[in-house]
């Protein structure tokens, strides 16, 4: 997909803020919804969406919905840190297919990293457990501010 297609609303980020797909939620407001990335690259991968927003990439955000979504980046960050202690982590936003972008629903991820534990690469993760992800989003929720 090119950069400047159009929105797609039967993406699966649609599908799961329509409620039609489930997810592990972490959290979620009136904007904005924080949820597990069923094919993680490492242990605690959140997802960050906009509940209001169309935008396919990061040239098409609204500016008052990208401070949202940054500022419930922000805080998920900071409770991804307190509950799974890990050495840092990234922070990854992709656009465009050619950019590695595989929905096309303006999302961010949080991608916690220790160095003895290899990541796995964008888009190549096996699927983890439903359990495995509520557990952990209720830990990550837990140490929210």
């Amino acid at each position: 997909m090119t950069l400047n297609a159009p929105y797609d609303p039967d993406n699966i980020f649609a599908k799961i803020l329509r409620g039609e797909i489930p997810s592990v939620k972490v959290w979620e407001d009136e904007h904005v919804l924080a949820f597990m990335d069923v094919f993680p690259q490492s242990e605690g991968h959140v997802l960050i969406v906009s509940k209001t927003s169309t935008a396919r990439t990061l040239l098409d955000i609204e500016p008052e919905t990208l401070a949202r979504l940054a500022e419930a980046t922000r805080r998920t960050a900071r409770a991804v840190v307190k509950a799974l202690r890990p050495e840092g982590f990234q922070i990854l936003q992709f656009n465009g297919e050619a950019g590695g972008q595989t929905v096309f629903h303006l999302h961010f991820h949080i991608v916690p990293r220790w160095s003895d534990r290899p990541m796995k690469g964008h888009g190549h993760a096996p699927m983890a457990e439903p359990e495995t992800l509520r557990a952990l989003a209720d830990r990550i929720a837990a140490e929210l501010d």
